[in-house]
């Protein structure tokens, strides 16, 4: 039951190895503890539950500044390989992350409708700022999966913490943009009346708005699609998160989809840390790839975390314009987190 449960969530990870679909008892791969900060949230407690769910973590830490007692007991409950154990209160964060080889971040507020990431800046930079200090000091060799938004500036201030602390390491820092991966190829299915388990289409840029790009161009299977339709899968892809925030009615985001997506990196990171091989996922990354410091692209894991930051191949021309456009727009917002987390 735990393995064909959890085959929902192998299957739709890009890398899809072959060694992940066999199963695996308890004892054929090493133990690993999973933190996850902000586990009572919109976003956590599904996102715990799937982490719950996945044979390759053994210890599973919970942590938010309140509820989680109550999510960590719940999830506890489910009969599969993990330990749980609940966190709460900043006294408690410390123990939480304490030997984690994996922290997943979703902690910090939703967008609700009308509000930009840009909006929901002020409010997450500084909880990221503050976990990023307790990721420094308790498991600095973690690897640190940055889901709060705004991505495009949490994951320079998360670089700049942990600079501080004398303790970054490039190969170890994620920013999560596998939800517009996961859009991107649940979008193109449909319109290329494609199977969507077939389906692998890059997205590289950032994680918000225009600076979200998917290249279309390097889909598989090919289908062969008229621009028109190109563009508005580009469009649909970038306001993804805004259609799901007017649909909810100003009742919540794109909490259950972004758990899964969530997750899905989170086991590409785990099967990367096992030595599973081949495993590639796109992730917003330290990278020189472009003139930027941070972009997401196609990222090859392994033992250490990033294995190798993989290039955006070739671009038809509405690719290469959406590259020149978004530029600008992911410059500012990488900067701006980079100014933040300067400030005394």
């Amino acid at each position: 039951m735990r393995t064909s449960m959890f085959r929902l969530i192998r299957n739709g990870s890009a890398s899809r190895s072959r060694d992940i679909g066999r199963g695996y008892s308890s004892g054929a791969v090493p133990e690993r503890k999973v933190a996850v900060l902000g586990a009572a949230g919109g976003i956590g407690q599904p996102l715990a539950l799937l982490m719950k769910l996945n044979p390759l973590v053994s210890r599973l830490a919970l942590y938010d500044i309140a509820g989680t007692p109550g999510v960590a007991a719940d999830v506890s409950h489910i009969n599969t390989r993990s330990e749980v154990a609940g966190y709460m209160g900043e006294e408690q964060l410390g123990q939480a992350l304490e030997g984690s080889d994996v922290v997943i971040i979703p902690a910090g507020v939703p967008r609700k409708p009308g509000m930009t990431r840009d909006d929901l800046f002020n409010i997450n930079a500084g909880i990221v700022k503050s976990l990023c200090t307790a990721i420094a000091k308790y498991c600095p060799n973690a690897l640190v999966n940055m889901i709060s938004n705004p991505v495009n500036s949490t994951v320079p201030i998360a670089a700049e913490v942990f600079k501080k602390a004398g303790t970054y390491d490039e190969k170890k820092l994620f920013g999560v943009t596998t939800l517009d991966v996961v859009r991107a190829k649940t979008f193109y299915a449909g319109k290329a009346k494609v199977p969507v388990g077939e389906v692998n289409i890059p997205v590289v840029g950032g994680h918000a708005g225009i600076t979200i790009l998917p290249l279309f161009s390097q889909a598989t299977p090919k289908a062969n699609l008229p621009d028109e339709d190109i563009n508005a899968l580009t469009k649909r892809t970038q306001d993804g998160g805004t259609e799901v925030v007017e649909a909810k009615a100003g009742k919540g985001s794109a909490t259950l989809s972004m758990a899964y997506a969530g997750a899905l990196f989170a086991d590409a990171c785990l099967k990367g840390l096992n030595g599973v091989p081949d495993v590639v996922e796109c992730s917003f990354v330290q990278s020189n790839i472009t003139e930027l410091p941070f972009f997401a692209s196609k990222v090859k894991l392994g033992k250490n975390g990033v294995e190798e930051v993989l290039g955006l191949g070739s671009l038809s021309d509405f690719e290469k314009r959406g590259l020149e456009n978004l530029l600008p727009e992911l410059k500012a917002s990488i900067e701006k987190g980079i100014k933040f987390a300067n400030q005394i």
